[in-house]
């Protein structure tokens, strides 16, 4: 069944080299029992992992009926590794965290089929284990570990069992259960290849090899042995779907394994998450923050009005002296300009003052604006409770007001304004409508104020005969420029300014301010949005040390795992599962808590929050890339340890 031809094995260079192996050459037949005997640095162990696959030769042939193994692919090892060969250790190898029934039923995860709890706790009732099952390694006697190990090696019917010393970390007793079960897989029909350094344990063998400096010394074969070819046909087939690429594992799997994993180690893992737990709240309490933000300016930015212009008297300078009068407008040269049909679609004057308000015994100073009709819509002033004035009530210069929310709480508290009769300068108005609320402006409250027709401000309460602005919607934004120089040219001329016209009056572009706003707006909210995404990566950065600290201290698991069967994808495959169920476990838990405390912003600190679901698919997504960015390298340094080298790690 196996045969070896001239193999060597090396290990280090130069004068360092050691030669575990020169040119052995050997044959085993099915269902043989051999010991290999040897002191130590013989080359037994040596020998005995290039024979399970667990190592390869520097030079020789290794062939298993007649199909050369030793240049296969590490996958097609695997699989061999895992259908045909059956490994018992000497260290036994257990995963301390997981119950006895676990360990044994590992080979099948990597077997390709349904992992069946009934086939392992049959395999530990063999070997007397029946009521151990659920109990943790570190509960068991060295004799009952060894005994767990061996169920695990049998529970895929392996054809060939390799022993490196079973008995060399036990008592008498237990080593003498060990040797009978041993033979009874022998007698089973099993091939048996058991490295010991013991003759107690050796006699039991059939045939025994001893090795000294890594060459056979000698091959006695006590017991003859009848040939065996009945599993030819199971060989055979097992060798054909080692070349075969069918994936061998569930996904589910794949989950299950790094589920356990990451609840073996609470404490790491719950280390872990807290890094991305931070960095994903950070997001979501930025990002509201910044939406929040945004949503108010633009609440804010709806009353400067869309396209719109505003025309002052005097100069636009803050500070300085003017040589020039401030030019007084009046209601002809807003009639003039709305009749620029080709770059206006509305226009409306407007004068302000201060005016004290009364109902009942309730009294208020606030801001007085009498505007146009037009005015209403130009700048989002048209009321959600009450209405806006009409024309007619323009026209005849009607007592009604609109009030803002300020001048609503102060005067009314929670009662309906709407309909009430208010003095305003001791002149009886009708509350007609509530102004939607715009929020503070600069260091003005834009709700403390009230609203009147244009003509009943100037002729009736504030006593002026001229306009203090003129706002002018302009029909096309592209053609802003345009009507602001036409308009220019207009003002000139009608009030025949000659010089110093940028002091005679001034033309303020709204739609600039709102472009302004917006951009600081939207400055502000990707600044909001890199400093938690700073605070994200870091949160990954702890991820991948808490992924390669895991490697590490996980070696001899992930070298027991390719032992009996795991290719390497399988490997990566779990140490990636891990990362990214640990980033979005963290994630989602980031995401209650950025929630909550965009929350609490908005009660207690009274900012503008809002949280949207854009925010949230964003920061669970960019956890799982987290994930999977950071654990990439830790999962391929995992995948990519040696069998061997792995289980010998201190």
């Amino acid at each position: 069944m196996i045969e070896i031809k001239n193999l060597s094995k090396t290990y280090g260079e130069g004068e360092l080299a050691v030669f575990a192996l020169r040119d052995v050459s050997l044959t085993i037949a099915q269902g043989e029992f051999v010991a290999i005997m040897g002191a130590s640095g013989s080359g037994k162990s040596t020998l005995l992992h290039i024979l399970g696959l667990l190592d390869r030769p520097d030079k020789g042939s290794y062939s298993i009926l007649g199909e050369e193994v030793s240049r296969l692919s590490n996958d097609s090892l695997a699989h061999l590794r895992n259908s045909l060969m059956g490994f018992v250790f000497q260290q036994f190898h257990l995963l301390r965290r997981t119950s006895v029934r676990e360990n044994v039923e590992l080979p099948l995860i990597y077997s390709g089929k349904k992992v069946d709890n009934k086939k392992a706790i049959e395999k530990l009732e063999a070997v007397g284990l029946s009521k151990r099952i659920t109990h943790l390694p570190n509960e068991l006697s060295g004799g009952e570990q060894q005994r767990v190990a061996i169920a695990r090696a049998l529970v895929n019917e392996p054809l060939v069992i390799l022993a490196d010393e079973p008995t060399g970390n036990l008592d008498t007793k237990s080593e003498e259960e060990i040797i009978k079960i041993i033979q009874s897989l022998n007698a089973q029909g099993k091939t048996i290849i058991l490295v010991t350094h013991e003759h107690e344990v050796a006699k039991f063998a059939k045939r025994i090899i001893n090795m000294r400096d890594g060459r056979i010394i000698s091959d006695v074969e006590q017991i003859p042995h009848k040939m065996i070819r009945e599993n030819e046909g199971d060989i055979t087939r097992i060798l054909k779907e080692s070349h075969s690429s069918i994936e061998k594992i569930e996904f589910s799997e794949h989950v299950r394994q790094a589920f356990r994993a990451i609840a073996s180690n609470k404490v790491r893992s719950f280390l872990s998450m807290l890094g991305i737990l931070f960095g994903v709240g950070a997001v979501i309490a930025m990002l509201a923050l910044g939406q929040g933000a945004k949503e108010s300016m633009e609440t804010r930015l709806k009353t400067l009005g869309s396209n719109l212009l505003q025309i002052r008297g005097g100069s636009a300078k803050v500070h300085g002296v003017s040589g020039a009068a401030a030019t007084r407008f009046t209601n002809a040269d807003v009639e003039d300009i709305q009749n620029m049909k080709h770059f206006v679609s509305k226009a409306s004057g407007s004068v302000s003052g201060s005016g004290q308000l009364v109902y009942e015994n309730n009294n208020w100073n606030t801001n007085i604006e009498g505007v146009g009709y037009d005015y209403g819509s130009m700048r989002a002033t048209v009321p959600e409770i009450g209405r806006w004035f009409i024309k007619e009530e323009y026209t005849k210069r009607d007592k009604v007001a609109i009030l803002g929310y300020t001048v609503v709480e102060k005067l009314f508290g929670s009662k309906n304004p709407v309909g009430q009769i208010i003095k305003i300068n001791r002149i009886n108005f009708k509350v007609i409508g509530i102004a939607p609320e715009k929020g503070a402006g600069g260091f003005r409250d834009q709700d403390d104020v009230v609203y009147i027709p244009l003509t009943t401000a100037m002729y009736r309460v504030l006593g002026k005969d001229y306009i203090d602005r003129i706002y002018v919607e302009i029909s096309d934004v592209g053609s802003i420029k345009q009507a602001q120089k036409q308009i220019e040219e207009l003002i000139i001329k009608r009030h025949r300014i000659y010089k110093d016209s940028e002091d005679a009056f001034n033309i303020r572009d709204m739609s600039e301010i709102r472009e302004m706003l917006s951009s600081t707006t939207q400055t502000m909210s990707l600044l909001l949005g890199c400093i938690a995404a700073i605070s994200l990566l870091v949160g990954g950065i702890g991820i991948m040390n808490i992924m390669l600290v895991s490697v590490t201290e996980r070696t001899r698991e992930i070298g027991l795992r390719k032992a009996i069967g795991a290719r390497a994808k399988d490997v990566m495959m779990q140490f990636l599962i891990e990362a990214v169920v640990m980033t979005l476990s963290g994630g989602f838990i980031g995401i209650v808590i950025g929630i909550l405390v965009a929350v609490i912003l908005s009660f207690i600190a009274g900012w503008a929050t809002k949280v949207t679901i854009a925010s949230v698919i964003l920061a669970a997504g960019f956890s799982i890339l987290v994930g999977l960015f950071f654990g990439i390298w830790p999962a391929r340094k995992a995948s990519e340890l040696n069998p061997i080298e792995a289980l010998r790690y201190e």
